[in-house]
């Protein structure tokens, strides 16, 4: 059974920037997405973010895109922040566990100066890679239970 599916891979080589969209990225076990600049020995190696709720956050004037709010992973149809910490998803190669739900938007936030809110705080999830290997768009995303 599948539970959703990913949209795109994000990745950064600075912290505080938009990512850019990539058709696959290289997970690391203990690490997260190899080259990207929120990797590390953590708790949040790889972020997540719908892309249903990236499009809660567009206007007439505003348009967004995936990386825009500097997940790793964006994904469709799966209600990420409604798992519990622990959760696990099977995603192409690599086993992810859910370690965070939300975060605190920092000041220099670029969403939040340009719309007055971010949904990231509420909806972006955070995990762990449990598994290493390969994760493209489209591949699908397995709630383990």
């Amino acid at each position: 059974m599948t539970d959703g599916k990913i949209i795109s891979i994000n990745i950064s080589k600075t912290k505080g920037v938009k990512k850019i969209p990539q058709d696959k990225g290289v997970f690391i076990e203990n690490f997260g997405l190899k080259d990207d600049a929120h990797a590390g020995n953590w708790h949040r190696q790889v972020s997540l973010l719908a892309i249903e709720s990236i499009n809660k956050m567009e206007n007439e004037n505003i348009k967004f895109k995936p990386g825009d709010f500097a997940e790793n992973l964006t994904t469709e149809g799966i209600k990420l922040y409604d798992f519990p910490l622990g959760t696990k998803f099977e995603i192409g190669e690599c086993l992810l566990e859910i370690t965070q739900i939300g975060k605190k938007c920092h000041d220099g936030c670029e969403i939040k100066k340009m719309t007055g809110y971010c949904i990231m705080p509420k909806e972006g999830i955070f995990a762990k890679v449990l598994r290493g290997g390969l994760i493209k768009s489209d591949d699908f995303i397995k709630v383990l239970v």
